[in-house]
């Protein structure tokens, strides 16, 4: 761990014969994701910057789920100065996710996730479904701690092995599911946080976050400046006035030649088509 560094939450999952960390952790300069693959013979690791876990999560659930009409693509997701390509390939041992990252702080480093975790035998991708919900939970957990500076930072062990599929593991949804509750509600399990988006404007960041609580369900919209950290709740009964309201004044802003709306902050392409599975 580097010096000043502290872990806020970790997640450990087997896959095949491999073994991987993920790890959220705070430093001065911000929160990031520390995703290291360990094998017999060698440690890879990529470092993924706090706004970027909820992008890995849509991503995975893209491979996890086959792609458009069974098709996947390599992806290129563009994240503050860091560049992450996914690309998808196979050996003799089966089908595999290539992770890289490519910094001009870090060079380039790779992880690769296998299709299977091993565990069930003829099991298609479900490595790559376990190692989404691991991310999921991590975006989760995320949620419940305290903004850097207001409270002791605290651990949070997920260390339960995630079955396949998008419901996160009943071990680890309990311990996490506690701690929303205690943040006045849930992110709504698995699929609460592939419904999470993160807008970059300028310098500041904004989550949009489904949720539920004992009173029923809602849209947090959080509003994230350096160490600043506000938020609203939007109940889900009038989250289609807002959305027709947001839609109005836009059409307002763009007659009076305001600026348009072009995608800003992180930036995912599509790069190709993977190669073809070989006729058995």
């Amino acid at each position: 761990m580097a010096q000043g560094d502290v872990e806020l939450v970790s997640r450990s999952l087997q896959l095949e014969q491999k073994l991987f960390h993920l790890d959220l952790k705070d430093n001065p300069r911000g929160r990031y994701l520390k995703i290291s693959e360990r094998t017999p013979l060698a440690r890879s690791t990529i470092m993924v910057p706090l706004a970027g876990v909820v992008w890995f999560v849509d991503l995975f659930n893209y491979y996890a789920n086959g792609g458009d009409q069974g098709q996947l693509s390599s992806k290129e997701l563009q994240l503050d100065s860091k560049v992450f390509y996914f690309d998808v390939g196979e050996n003799p041992r089966g089908r595999f996710l290539k992770v890289s990252e490519a910094s001009l702080t870090r060079g380039r480093s790779t992880i690769i996730v296998p299709a299977t975790t091993g565990a069930v035998p003829g099991a298609s991708d479900d490595g790559w479904s376990a190692f989404r919900n691991a991310l999921v939970e991590i975006h989760e957990a995320s949620l419940t701690l305290p903004l850097p500076g207001a409270a002791p930072a605290v651990n949070v062990a997920l260390a339960a092995a995630a079955p396949a599929g998008y419901a996160a593991g009943a071990a680890a949804a309990g311990s996490t599911q506690e701690n929303m509750a205690g943040a006045g509600g849930s992110a709504g399990g698995a699929a609460g946080a592939a419904a999470s988006r993160v807008i970059v404007a300028d310098q500041k960041r904004f989550f949009l976050d489904l949720g539920s609580n004992p009173r029923g369900h809602f849209l947090k919209i959080s509003e994230v400046l350096g160490a600043d950290r506000s938020s609203i709740i939007i109940p889900a009964s009038a989250v289609a006035q807002v959305h027709d309201a947001l839609a109005q004044l836009l059409a307002v802003l763009h007659a009076q030649g305001g600026p348009s709306s072009q995608p800003a902050g992180p930036v995912v392409r599509t790069l190709g088509p993977a190669p073809k599975r070989p006729e058995k």
